[in-house]
């Protein structure tokens, strides 16, 4: 669970119905196909989107990335005013200002349009732990250097297998969303990004180096999708007329790079096909503990590769405390009309 995210009740007990609100149809046409078909189905619906400018960007952070006020930061747990006083000219300690933080480093694709301007990338981030990250490759390092106060992440010498050299590690609380950006990126870029390197960028895996997979794929279980990133999904939707499909269906990674790649994606068959009745409320989510039921029910807590995790029936609490962190269907008969209702729920220990 988001620390911050869990300070904020009303926003905690929203249940996960909210996932996966794109338009009804959009991810039609990658129905059915597998690894690198599916990803160039992916990328064949989310390409042309509208380019908004470098400045227009702080627009966009007006609903993308703002919580109470503040500018949500993921280097630091900075105070930011969204506004324009706090916006970085000079800087010499963190918290001083925040800028525009290229996750995939300007220089990696030569500053070329349109993804210097692309939103799903770019965060706003303090000015001295941005510039501390510079253009270095995200990874996992011992002993890192910390700016410490309010900063988060750490700059060290690589310990993940597969890349030597310095990484730039993040706070744990953000390496499932930087994962799902990653993933955009070598989607939505797929004419392209394998010409971008650093160890990150390749042929070797639909766009991404083998040590990138290994990455983010630990980061995108280990750290499942938070109402932060359903809530920027769909504002930047509302600017750039296109989403980030790995927010919205957080299986498609597993699909593409993960334990699925000989399958293909067909979303239908593990019930995606979600309800939106608002009277049936599934608390908390995401869960660590246990999942309320709205009254004694059956139900089936089902994988995103289709499998039953738990089943029970008359059950008014389901108990979550030895299942896997990661996304997950529930499914819940009253047993009444013998139909079922399906509900994304997330486990986050």
């Amino acid at each position: 669970m988001k620390k911050r995210f869990a300070s904020v009740v009303v926003l905690l007990l929203v249940a996960l119905a909210a996932i996966g609100s794109e338009p009804t149809g959009y991810y039609n046409s990658a129905y059915n196909k597998g690894s690198e078909q599916l990803r160039q189905a992916l990328y064949n619906i989310i390409k042309d989107h509208t380019v908004v400018t470098y400045g227009y960007l702080y627009t966009v952070y007006q609903t993308s990335d703002v919580l109470n006020g503040q500018i949500w930061d993921i280097y630091s747990t900075c105070s930011f005013d969204p506004g324009a006083s706090q916006r970085c000219g000079d800087y010499v300690s963190v918290c001083d200002c925040y800028n525009r933080e290229h996750t995939v480093p300007q220089s990696w694709f030569n500053e070329a349009s349109p993804m210097k301007s692309d939103a799903f990338h770019i965060y706003p981030t303090d000015g001295k732990v941005n510039g501390q990250r510079s253009n270095y490759p995200y990874g996992e390092c011992a002993n890192g250097t910390n700016l410490g106060g309010h900063a988060l992440g750490r700059l060290g010498s690589s310990t993940f297998p597969g890349y030597n050299g310095t990484v730039f590690e993040p706070d744990d609380e953000y390496k499932g969303d930087l994962a799902r950006t990653y993933f955009y990126m070598a989607t939505r870029y797929a004419d392209q990004c394998n010409n971008w390197g650093h160890g990150v960028f390749s042929s070797a895996h639909s766009g991404l180096s083998d040590y990138a997979v290994a990455l983010f794929m630990k980061w995108h279980r280990e750290d499942p999708v938070s109402q932060k990133e359903l809530m920027r999904n769909d504002a930047i939707y509302a600017h750039q007329d296109n989403r980030n499909p790995f927010i919205d269906h957080p299986e498609l990674a597993e699909y593409i790079w993960g334990n699925m790649t000989s399958s293909t994606w067909n979303p239908t068959q593990v019930g995606i096909d979600v309800n939106e009745e608002p009277e049936i409320v599934i608390a908390p989510n995401p869960a660590s503990d246990y999942i309320l039921l709205p009254a004694a029910m059956q139900y089936a807590l089902i994988s995103t590769s289709g499998n039953i995790v738990l089943q029970g029936e008359n059950a008014e609490t389901i108990t979550v405390s030895n299942v896997p962190d990661g996304f997950y269907f529930l499914q819940l008969s009253n047993g009444s009309n013998g139909n079922n209702t399906y509900h994304k729920v997330v486990v986050k220990h």
